[in-house]
């Protein structure tokens, strides 16, 4: 029972059309301290991509930002395996951005609660 703990780039949202529909048609919800915006579609092949950001509107230190960054994709790529076996049996794809919209700067554990918790509810509109 070896688990696939990595991030590989297949899995990161970088098409700019994408983000854009994303941004514009998906649909958002607040966990704090994250924004976060899902997409979801039938497909043949169920994959899942993602996107982390955090603004300099709230953090202008690049280290603070990047930081936050890290620790954001550490938590989701422990806690990812449950929206993938979701995925998966459904037979969709998921988009979705992970947006840190704070001027706090929290540890860790707190992050990945709130991480395990968007990924909860969106397991649940699935």
């Amino acid at each position: 029972m070896n688990k696939d703990y990595t991030l590989p780039k297949s899995e990161r949202l970088k098409s700019l059309t994408a983000v854009r529909r994303l941004f514009k048609d998906g649909a958002s919800g607040f966990v704090y301290p994250f924004r976060y915006m899902t997409i979801t579609e039938d497909s043949t092949t169920p994959s899942i991509e993602v996107l982390f950001s955090v603004p300099k509107r709230y953090h202008k230190r690049a280290n603070k930002r990047n930081t936050l960054r890290r620790h954001t994709k550490e938590a989701y790529r422990l806690n990812k395996e449950t929206l993938h076996e979701a995925a998966s049996s459904s037979g969709k794809s998921l988009d979705i951005a992970f947006v840190y919209s704070t001027k706090d700067i929290l540890p860790y554990k707190t992050i990945e609660h709130a991480v395990r918790r968007i990924l909860a509810e969106v397991v649940g509109h699935m």
